[in-house]
């Protein structure tokens, strides 16, 4: 007999993810990465497009497929900071519908939220920096 799915807790509140190639070339390495960071069960996923340049059918396949496999555990994926290029290819896709594509205010500090908001005092901050990079063979 089975029963509804169990979800898993989520065990980390955010994950932040630079992201700058973004295209069929190296899905193989970067789904690696993104199957690995869904395995810590993230309460968001924040994916930084401020340093790529290009956007194809293929990175919006594997957005769509992160968002779903987050959703599935109550979890939320951000996209960040695309610039004007890959924001239209977003929205000719249909994707800022789907999920948050937003900007990062340029007078903000870091660790402010968007809109400017300060944190919460009454619990403590996790901040966790961190830089991975994925090798592509050509």
């Amino acid at each position: 007999m089975t029963g509804p799915l169990a979800t898993t807790p989520c065990t980390l509140p955010l994950v932040e993810v630079r992201v700058t190639e973004f295209d069929l070339a190296c899905m193989p390495a970067t789904g690696a990465v993104f199957d690995r960071l869904l395995a810590l069960h993230p309460a968001q996923v924040v994916v930084d497009l401020s340093g790529c340049r290009h956007i194809d059918a293929a990175a919006i396949g594997l957005l769509l497929d992160v968002h779903r496999r987050l959703a599935r555990a109550d979890g939320v994926l951000t996209v960040r900071d695309p610039n004007p290029r890959i924001r239209r290819i977003l929205h000719a896709a249909r994707l800022d519908q789907i999920l948050p594509v937003v900007d990062t205010a340029p007078s903000s500090p870091p660790g402010t939220p968007p809109g400017g908001q300060e944190l919460s005092r009454t619990q403590p901050t996790l901040v966790a920096h961190g830089r991975a990079s994925v090798k592509v063979a050509h």
